[in-house]
């Protein structure tokens, strides 16, 4: 059952298209940075700042802190990478009830891609509805945005000086911050794309805390993530972005490299929220096949963690 929604179609972007920011200047990111992830890396539990104090592990998580800030120091001052943001906004309208098409003009008469999401089927204990993306996107007229964005490029010759030093700690310890400056890049650019390249919340001024609580209009959500669990999405946002001139690209498992990389979508819709599908059944598995122009195969085999089902019992 879709949601009932306020009729909120977004405003046309103020600048849009699709947009290239290389390169992005490390400084600028330090701020966005969210630190409680980073230590999750390390397998040390705790909120930050907090967990600096914490009595179990605040030594240790206040010794890793500073060698990370000294390094990303170096990784800001000495240019050890090169950050990169590639961004654009599409006139879309809902197709049925889960695809979204998007067009070359605003007039909206030739289609430019398809994306294909899914929706929850889980019977909820408060009788709330079942959500898909597609939810927050107009019949009609409407706008969705997409962007890919990296903070790995040029990191190759330092990972493999810290090889040839055998200094495991160094290389996670870079690869981590590069993590935590591809997330604060996408955390700025999604800060500035409602704020002035879509501006369609032009008055926001949200303190970093609130930032990362994610207390705005607008969601991101990435292909593969809980809202829209196939990987396969990848490969049209990276078509639409023309991604792979700005050095990123995809392996045949769609994962992202380099790897410190973020992409997403951008809804406006000012009811958008995150949400997970959740386990699916082979209706929609096979509704989702035939919208996608794959097997049924195929699409149990890209949407396996999802699957409410046995494949092979229902195959026998």
């Amino acid at each position: 059952l879709p949601p009932p929604l306020t009729a909120a179609p977004a405003p046309a972007p103020k600048q849009p298209g699709v947009h290239v920011l290389a390169p992005y200047p490390l400084e600028d990111l330090v701020p966005y940075s969210d630190w409680t992830p980073f230590f999750m890396t390390w397998e040390l539990a705790g909120k930050f700042p907090a967990i600096l104090t914490d009595e179990v592990v605040g030594e240790a998580a206040t010794a890793l802190f500073a060698d990370a800030q000294a390094m990303l120091e170096r990784i800001v001052t000495e240019r050890w990478v090169e950050a990169r943001a590639v961004f654009g906004f599409w006139p879309a309208a809902r197709k049925g009830r889960d695809d979204v098409q998007l067009f070359t003009d605003e007039e909206r008469s030739t289609t430019l891609a398809t994306l294909h999401f899914l929706r929850q089927q889980t019977i909820k204990p408060d009788g709330s509805a079942n959500l898909s993306l597609a939810d927050y996107v107009a019949p009609e007229a409407d706008w969705v945005g997409g962007f890919a964005v990296t903070a790995g490029l040029g990191a190759e010759p330092r990972l493999a000086a810290f090889e040839a030093d055998h200094d495991d700690y160094q290389s996670i310890l870079f690869k981590a911050l590069m993590d935590r400056l591809a997330e604060a890049l996408a955390e700025r650019l999604h800060e500035r794309v409602r704020t002035t390249f879509w501006g369609y919340a032009p008055d926001e001024r949200l303190e970093a805390e609130a930032l990362l609580a994610e207390r705005y209009r607008g969601i991101r959500p990435a292909p593969g993530y809980p809202a829209c669990p196939d990987h396969t999405e990848k490969a049209t946002l990276f078509e639409l972005l023309n991604a792979t001139a700005q050095g990123l690209s995809l392996t045949e498992s769609f994962a992202m490299a380099p790897a410190a990389s973020v992409s997403g979508w951008y809804f406006a819709h000012p009811e958008a929220r995150y949400f997970g599908i959740g386990k699916i059944q082979r209706d929609q598995v096979a509704d989702y096949a035939a919208r996608k122009g794959l097997t049924l195969q195929e699409a149990e085999q890209w949407l396996g963690p999802n699957l409410g089902y046995d494949p092979r019992v229902s195959a026998a």
